[in-house]
């Protein structure tokens, strides 16, 4: 309400630096100090006291997400919690430690990775954009366990919250019986952090580089995400990785 934020919220909420880009609600939420009923009637005090459009729908459509996976929670019980999640897959997931561990401390070598896992171990934060890569690139690129991702979160996320995320983390993995989003992280970073001022924030002044050249992707995949309806675990994690 202050900085009269919400009403661009739909167009700054993939935002990774800075403090106004999101509401920073989701900490409070998670350890019970605001109900999503108090910040969906603010929500309607401000569409009725300024504007109401897509921008203050969207915080409420979030809203809606975190009950969805309280749902999840639910009704799946300990299915967010194993291997093969929801849908029960049985491919098998690769163990690798050192992958693992490079991911945990941001030292995969992809900027916005990394960026993004020195930021979480910094702060505890981290951005609905960064989680969405970070997961992505740890199931997808290395077909690591997604569970080591869950864990690592609910160690280190200031706003853990169980539903939350592990129903993300299971969903990022494709194995709730929807489709699967696969990132091209480095798509991802020339739309999102196009100046590299993210990445060298939290990498020193020589991460990124110049602008990234997105690399040829298969047929149907935008680059970014949608690899379409899922189609076993991660279509096999990657070209193979994990079988």
């Amino acid at each position: 309400f202050e900085d009269d934020k919400l009403r661009e919220y739909f167009e700054i909420r993939n935002g990774m630096m800075g403090d106004s880009y999101s509401s920073k609600l989701s900490p409070w939420l998670a350890l019970g100090c605001i109900s999503p009923r108090r910040i969906w009637k603010e929500a309607q005090r401000y569409e009725a006291e300024r504007v109401k459009n897509k921008s203050t729908y969207w915080l409420i459509f979030e809203l809606e997400w975190r009950d969805f996976f309280v749902f999840m929670a639910r009704s799946q019980g300990d299915n967010i919690f194993i291997p093969g999640g929801v849908t029960g897959d049985k491919t098998p997931w690769k163990k690798d430690p050192a992958a693992l561990q490079k991911w945990k401390d941001g030292k995969t070598g992809d900027p916005l990775v990394d960026a993004n896992m020195r930021e979480l171990l910094a702060t505890g934060f981290m951005s609905n954009r960064g989680r969405q890569n970070v997961a992505s690139y740890l199931i997808f690129d290395l077909g690591v366990d997604w569970r080591h991702g869950g864990a690592h979160f609910e160690e280190h996320l200031l706003d853990y919250d169980p539903a939350s995320n592990w129903g993300n983390w299971v969903a990022a993995a494709g194995l709730t019986g929807q489709r699967i989003n696969r990132f091209n992280t480095r798509k991802q970073l020339s739309d999102y952090d196009p100046q590299r001022k993210y990445v060298r924030h939290w990498l020193g002044a020589a991460a990124g580089g110049g602008p990234a050249t997105a690399p040829t992707v298969e047929s149907g995949n935008s680059g970014s995400k949608g690899y379409g309806k899922a189609e076993g675990k991660g279509y096999g994690k990657g070209d193979g990785k994990g079988k």
